[in-house]
């Protein structure tokens, strides 16, 4: 093995390579793993949503955005909420029994499927195959409705029906209940949807 002395030019050069080298390498990682993390608007997407219901009047329906879905919001009348305990036995899930742990928080498994009863909160998306129910809050007969129609939601796709706790009735296409998102009240007048933490 020669003791011959490396040229200080070249040692130079070499440290100055690696050194290049080293630092291309982590420019280059650090968008590459940057892009693991969710995005901006991912992020807005998928946070919880205010809303205030201080206008919304009985018999009244809103609508917010929550994670790119519909969120219903409505203030339903004496009236209605007398209605709902006749409709059990038409109902397939009366109780939200059937997979809450998707579609009913266990502070909405209760008759009117809420926290507050005069407010129900739901996902305005049928459980069948995705389409937007029509709001059918008058009573009695109307076109693919029955005489007895009680108020509620009708899924114009394929029929589905579900009363004004967005419980589906039998022998309909959708297998569930309309969803009930993780939501919470700020105050009385305020609605967080999308977080329950303090629920």
């Amino acid at each position: 093995m020669s003791d011959t002395p490396i040229d200080s030019s070249k040692r130079t050069w070499l440290i100055a390579s690696g050194c290049a080298g080293a630092v291309g390498g982590l420019a280059t990682a650090v968008p590459f793993v940057s892009t693991f993390q969710p995005s901006e608007k991912a992020k807005a997407a998928g946070a919880a949503v205010e809303v205030d219901i201080s206008a919304l009047k009985p018999g009244e329906k809103m609508t917010a955005e929550w994670r790119g879905k519909p969120v219903w919001i409505v203030k339903r009348t004496p009236e209605q909420l007398a209605d709902l305990p006749a409709l059990d036995e038409q109902l397939a899930d009366p109780k939200s029994l059937r997979n809450p742990k998707d579609f009913t928080p266990a502070y909405a498994q209760n008759g009117h499927r809420s926290i507050k009863p005069e407010v129900f909160v739901a996902v305005g998306i049928c459980t069948h195959l995705g389409c937007s129910p029509s709001d059918k809050f008058a009573t009695g007969a109307q076109p693919s409705l029955p005489a007895d129609w009680k108020g509620g939601f009708l899924c114009p796709c394929h029929g589905s029906t579900f009363d004004m706790a967005g419980r589906v009735f039998k022998n309909k296409p959708a297998p569930d209940n309309l969803e009930v998102p993780p939501h919470m009240y700020l105050s009385e007048t305020k609605i967080l949807i999308g977080d329950d933490k303090k629920a």
